[in-house]
């Protein structure tokens, strides 16, 4: 449990400023009208291109012996592409919502 409160103690500053981010984030997402939730979200997944290519970066640089960051280098790679794909999907099927309707003849 020492170990545990050292690593705090160390990290006090990053731990600091991910509890800001979230605040900030939770504020700016409140603030948003819900007409732009879907295009805003779906942007976000789009951005988790760079998760993917920061964790075939990590799992390049592992020691091959090192399973714990292969496992989650290969987890990181297939969740962000996952993200990626459905944010895709998401803007498609929203577009596909305000094309104008083909008259039958």
């Amino acid at each position: 449990m020492e170990q545990f409160f050292n690593w705090i103690t160390i990290n006090q500053d990053s731990i600091y400023i991910i509890v800001l981010m979230i605040f900030a984030g939770i504020e700016i997402i409140g603030k948003v009208p819900s007409v732009l939730h879907t295009p805003l979200m779906s942007g976000a997944n789009a951005i988790h291109g760079v998760v993917i290519i920061g964790a075939i970066i990590v799992m390049g640089s592992a020691d091959p012996q090192n399973y714990l960051a292969l496992v989650l280098g290969f987890l990181a790679v297939v969740l962000g592409t996952l993200n990626v794909v459905g944010g895709f999907v998401v803007t498609d099927r929203m577009l596909e919502m305000f094309k104008s309707k083909k008259q039958k003849s």
